[in-house]
């Protein structure tokens, strides 16, 4: 099988949920505080997923059932199953849920515990519909001698299954992930000997075939957490109180039984983003693939299974969370998407600081002091110009972001530039040659299309650039070379800030390839110069909100909107239409005005709302012949053009409302005009009644992938 085969049966159907633990030994932690902190965790990780959500702390505290003598585990006193809860829905209906089950059973949340193992889960469904049963933690038994939450996608679990019910096992879920407890049960109770519990979970992980991260707890191992993962991102954050006298971390397995490391108190969280960490602290470590985290007696250890000797700890370097905790506050807006709308004038300076230099150079050579430095191209600029051709590959908002940028780079690099939907790339096994550069743009960098393509490039030698929003991605991982867009954390499910970042980098790109052209030099100096004008003009089109939600409350009740342009606005409409459809979930096209005879003309009339983009670029005079034909037909338009158009203006007597935005360069216009589109759909979605920042079957990253 090749690799490019097996990498798409991890990542085929891999889910998009959101796993937390939480962790405590000897600190004084109330249950009422351990529960807190496992929803407030779900919470940051809801927009991986929200048809359900689960927990599973300790009912009594693990560090009762040690022996006061030697330390060792006395397996039959106070050893207890957890109290697990699941529901449908959205964490704050498990939240409910949770305080009426404690209440039932007479748990006191202030009982303090010194040791807490405190497990979470919110699902996306994959396999099988949204209900209880199929919610997470999954236990091996009914009195859950073995607990998992899991992210990802257990490819053989059908296997598994049938092997485990030859032996005897029931299970209730329509899930992969049940295959996981019931596993570690079997092999558990197979044992000639008791092992340590990550040894344990390795011997389970070598039955696996998938992409996964995975939370295991037990019975058997009171006060112990595992965490493994494979293709799914996982991170650790750590807060120590220690004697200055150790680290925390185990140099071999058998030191977490050792009884010295009793006296030390630590809290560790574990997740599958930072966004439900940083609150707790800013000391991390980045697991990566076949990693085996073992939490106990106050310390941590992690093994890789790759390595020959997994009972030697690997070293994995504590690194500084760079984001603050406000970045993952809504800051006095009411939804993500508004805040991160209205976040985009910092956002785009943030892609662009220490990379654009805004001042031109007034005497010497240009060429000894460029005014563009991308650090992640410096050693490959020269291989990417000299290619056969520039393929950039991406699926959805990132796609229309590099098509908005395409003719940019075709001016200033006069290279062949191809756009490639990773999805469709794959479908039709496209050619991709050793001097081509590819160049993979994903606002998350988890992206399943995207990462098959990437492998698939990569297996034909290609040059391999990254351009994504979160560091430590997989993208960010794999690829050659590349860029971080730096436009700060994204909540919202719909990508806004990220989009007008991503054409903001590309043109970056486009500008440092041809700082060696003399003939490009005025052209890229204009774009340069209005590059540092943009997050002013982008402050200036937000001004637009309150238009835009009164244009809202007029477009509230239609089926259908239309959105023509051409050009570099082509991605507008299409972006535009997007959006509407994601949030609003009002049917919306982006068309080529160009195309615009061919077929979508018979769909225009007087009732029609259609939304023109005509600003004063290259298209200029096209699409007011557009506008023109529109009207000749008695079509309902609304414009967007630039302030002080006056042929645009014009329209207004005939009926036309126009959104008047500021003028910019042809290469920057698509970032000022989406905005007030953006705004649109924002104000659409909360007036018809829908969940903004959570849309129907939708998660912010598509790590889900039809079969290849």
């Amino acid at each position: 099988m090749s690799l490019l085969n097996i990498f798409a049966l991890l990542i085929q159907h891999a889910v998009m949920c959101g796993i937390f633990a939480y962790y405590t030994y000897n600190v004084k932690k109330d249950l009422k505080q351990v529960l807190d902190n496992l929803f407030n965790g779900l919470k940051r990780l809801e927009y991986r997923g929200y048809d359900s959500a689960g927990i599973a702390v300790d009912a009594v505290d693990p560090l009762m059932s040690l022996s006061a003598a030697d330390g060792s585990i006395l397996e039959e006193n106070g050893t207890s199953s957890p109290l697990i809860v699941k529901e449908v829905g959205k964490v704050s209906q498990l939240e409910k849920l949770t305080t009426e089950t404690i209440a039932k059973h007479h748990l006191e949340l202030d009982r303090l515990f010194q040791n807490q193992v405190g497990i979470a889960h919110t699902r996306w469904a994959t396999h099988g519909i949204p209900s209880v049963v199929n919610s997470h933690p999954h236990i091996s038994d009914p009195s859950a001698q073995f607990t998992v939450v899991h992210n990802g996608i257990i490819t053989n679990y059908k296997m598994l299954k049938d092997f485990l019910l030859k032996q005897g096992e029931q299970f209730t879920s329509d899930t992969d992930t049940e295959v996981i407890p019931k596993l570690c049960r079997f092999v558990y109770d197979r044992l000639s000997e008791k092992v340590p519990f990550p040894k344990l979970v390795m011997e389970v992980m070598k039955k696996l075939e998938g992409a996964y991260a995975v939370l295991v707890k037990s019975v058997h191992y009171p006060g112990e957490l595992v965490a493994c993962k494979r293709g799914s991102p996982m991170i650790l954050g750590v807060r120590e109180n220690t004697s200055g006298q150790r680290q925390t971390s185990f140099k071999q397995l058998h030191e977490a039984g050792d009884k010295k490391w009793r006296d030390e108190a630590i809290e560790c969280w574990v997740a599958s983003d930072a966004s439900a960490v940083v609150e707790h602290t800013k000391r991390v470590i980045v697991l990566e693939d076949n990693d085996v985290l073992h939490l106990a007696s106050g310390g941590y250890g992690i093994y890789n299974t790759e390595q020959h000797d997994v009972e030697e700890a690997v070293p994995r370097v504590l690194l500084t969370l760079q984001m603050e905790v406000e970045q993952i506050m809504k800051g006095g807006y009411e939804h993500y998407m508004q805040k991160e709308i209205h976040e985009q004038p910092e956002s785009l300076l943030q892609t662009m600081s220490g990379r654009v230099k805004f001042q031109r150079q007034a005497v010497g050579n240009p060429y000894l002091s460029p005014r563009i430095k991308l650090g992640g191209f410096a050693e490959s600029a020269h291989t990417i110009k000299t290619s056969r051709r520039l393929m950039f590959i991406a699926c959805g908002t990132s796609y229309h972001a590099c098509l908005a940028s395409r003719q940019t780079l075709e001016e200033l690099c006069d290279m062949p530039v191809v756009l490639e939907l990773a999805s469709d790339l794959l479908d039709r096994r496209c050619p991709i040659f050793r001097d081509d550069a590819c160049v993979f743009v994903s606002q998350s960098g988890e992206t399943a299309d995207t990462l098959m393509a990437l492998e698939y490039a990569k297996d034909r030698g290609a040059l391999c650039v990254g351009i994504t929003n979160t560091v430590g991605s997989a993208i960010s991982r794999l690829t050659h070379c590349g860029m971080h867009l730096n436009a700060g954390y994204e909540i919202g499910v719909a990508s806004t800030k990220a989009y007008t970042s991503m054409i903001v980098s590309i043109t970056m790109m486009a500008l440092q390839l041809s700082e060696d052209s003399i003939g490009k030099r005025e052209k890229r100096d204009q774009i340069i110069d209005e590059l540092g004008q943009l997050p002013g003009k982008v402050r200036s089109a937000l001004m637009l909100d309150e238009m835009m939600m009164q244009l809202a409350l007029q477009l509230k009740e239609e089926h259908s909107l239309m959105f023509f342009a051409r050009g570099r606005n082509y991605a507008t409409a299409l972006e535009a239409a997007l959006k509407a459809k994601e949030v609003a979930l009002i049917h919306s096209e982006g068309i080529l005005a160009g195309e615009m005879k061919h077929g979508p003309l018979a769909l225009v009339d007087e009732k029609l709302p259609i939304i023109v983009i005509a600003t004063k670029d290259g298209m200029h005079k096209k699409m007011d012949s557009v506008i023109q034909q529109l009207l000749a037909r008695a079509a309902k338009l609304l414009i967007v053009c630039n302030e002080g158009d006056e042929v645009m203006t014009a329209y207004e007597k005939q009926g036309c409302q126009l959104i008047k935005v500021p003028e910019t360069v042809d290469a920057l216009q698509p970032v000022i005009n989406i905005i007030p589109l953006q705004l649109l759909s924002y104000h659409l979605t909360i007036i018809r009644g829908h969940n903004v920042d959570q849309p129907r079957n939708l998660a912010k990253a598509v790590t889900t992938s039809e079969e290849h």
